[in-house]
C-alpha cells in the first residue's frame, strides 16, 4: 500500500509564488500599478512621435515622383527608380567611401579614447582635480561645430596662432587646415576635442555602478592596479561598451554635416564629401528633388537597421544583452 503512494509535489517557494502571481496580473492591473512610470515616458514618446515616427511615414515619397507644387495624392509612383538613380550617380560611391572611412576612424580611435579618459578620471583620487578635469574635457561637447572649426583655424591655420609663432622664429606657415592629406588627422583632433568628453561621462556613470568592495577584496588578495582594472573595471563596464558600440555601428553612415560642410572650401569637396553633404548638394539645393534625398536617407536608415540587428545578434551569441534582451 505504501508502495502505491506517490510523493506530493513540493510546495512552491516564496519566489515562485511571487512569479505566479505576477504572471496572473492583467493589463489593467499592471496599468494601475505602473501608470506613474508610463506618465513619465509621455514627453519622450511625444518627441519620438513628432520628430521621428511622423517624418518617417513620409519616406514613401522615395518611391514617388514627388513635387511639393501639386497635391500629394497626384504624385505618381515610380517604384525604385530614385534608388537606381542614386546608385548610378557618379558622386555617390566616393561620398559613401569617405563616409565609411571617417566612421571607422571615429570608431577605432575616438571610442577607445573615451574609455581611456573615463578610466583615468576614475583613478583620480582628488575630488577637486577630478572636477576640473571633467569640466575641461566635457565642456567642448556643448560647442557648435562652427566654433570648433573656427578655433582650429585660428590656432592651426595658415594665419593662425601657431603659424605666426613659427614665422617669428623663421619658420613657415602651416597648411594643416587646408591640406587634404592631413584632413583625417585634423578631423580626429576635432572629434577628440569635441566628443570624447561625452563618451567619458557615459563610461564614468557605468564605472560608478561597480561595487567598491570588489576592488578592496582584490587589493587584499594582492592584485595590482592593472589586474584590478583588467578583471573588475573592464568587465564591469562591458555591457555599456557593447551597447554604445552597437549604436555606433548603426550610425556608421551618419558622420554629420556641419564639420565637413564648414571645411569643404578649404580642403576640397573630394576629401570632405560625405553622404550628408552629398544629399544636401544633390537634393536640397540641387536639381534632383526631395524624392532623391529621401531615397538616400532611406538607404542610410535601412543599412543602419541591418547593421544594428547583426551587431546585436553577435552580442547575444557572445553572451551580452545588447540593445535589447533576447527573449
Amino acid at each position: 500500500m505504501a508502495a502505491l503512494q506517490t510523493s506530493a509535489p513540493p510546495a512552491p517557494s516564496g519566489q515562485d509564488r511571487r512569479t505566479i502571481v505576477k504572471r496572473k496580473r492583467t493589463v489593467a492591473q499592471r496599468f494601475r500599478s505602473d501608470w506613474p512610470l508610463l506618465l513619465m515616458t509621455l514627453p519622450a514618446m511625444a518627441q519620438l512621435a513628432v520628430f521621428f515616427y511622423w517624418p518617417s511615414a513620409w519616406n514613401i515619397i522615395a518611391f514617388m515622383d514627388y513635387s511639393p507644387h501639386r497635391p500629394f495624392w497626384e504624385n505618381p509612383l515610380v517604384g525604385f527608380a530614385w534608388f537606381e538613380r542614386l546608385f548610378d550617380n557618379p558622386y555617390f560611391l566616393p561620398a559613401l567611401l569617405n563616409t565609411l572611412k571617417y566612421s571607422f576612424a571615429n570608431l577605432l580611435f575616438l571610442f577607445p579614447l573615451s574609455i581611456v579618459l573615463a578610466l583615468v578620471m576614475h583613478s583620480v583620487v582628488s575630488t577637486k582635480v577630478r572636477s576640473v578635469f571633467q569640466s575641461v574635457v566635457y565642456l567642448p561637447y556643448f560647442f557648435s561645430w562652427v566654433l570648433v572649426v573656427t578655433v582650429f583655424v585660428q590656432t592651426l591655420g595658415s594665419d593662425g596662432l601657431v603659424s605666426n609663432w613659427l614665422l617669428g622664429f623663421g619658420g613657415e606657415r602651416l597648411t594643416f587646415t587646408s591640406n587634404p592629406d592631413t584632413f583625417m588627422f585634423l578631423a580626429w583632433l576635432q572629434w577628440a576635442w569635441k566628443d570624447a568628453g561625452w563618451g567619458m561621462i557615459i563610461f564614468l556613470a557605468a564605472l560608478a555602478s561597480i561595487n567598491p568592495s570588489l576592488y578592496e577584496a582584490a587589493a587584499v588578495d594582492g592584485a595590482s592596479r592593472w589586474r584590478r582594472m583588467w578583471h573588475i573595471t573592464l568587465p564591469g563596464i562591458r555591457p555599456v561598451i557593447v551597447l554604445l558600440l552597437i549604436l555606433h555601428i548603426g550610425g556608421i553612415l551618419s558622420v554629420g554635416f556641419e564639420q565637413y560642410q564648414l571645411q569643404r572650401d578649404a580642403i576640397g569637396y573630394q576629401t570632405t564629401e560625405v553622404l550628408d553633404t552629398f544629399i544636401y548638394y544633390r537634393s536640397v539645393i540641387g536639381t534632383e528633388g526631395p524624392s532623391f534625398g529621401t531615397a538616400a536617407g532611406l538607404f542610410k536608415g535601412v543599412i543602419g537597421l541591418i547593421l544594428v540587428l547583426i551587431a546585436n545578434n553577435v552580442a547575444h551569441r557572445l553572451g551580452e544583452q545588447g540593445i535589447y534582451q533576447k527573449s
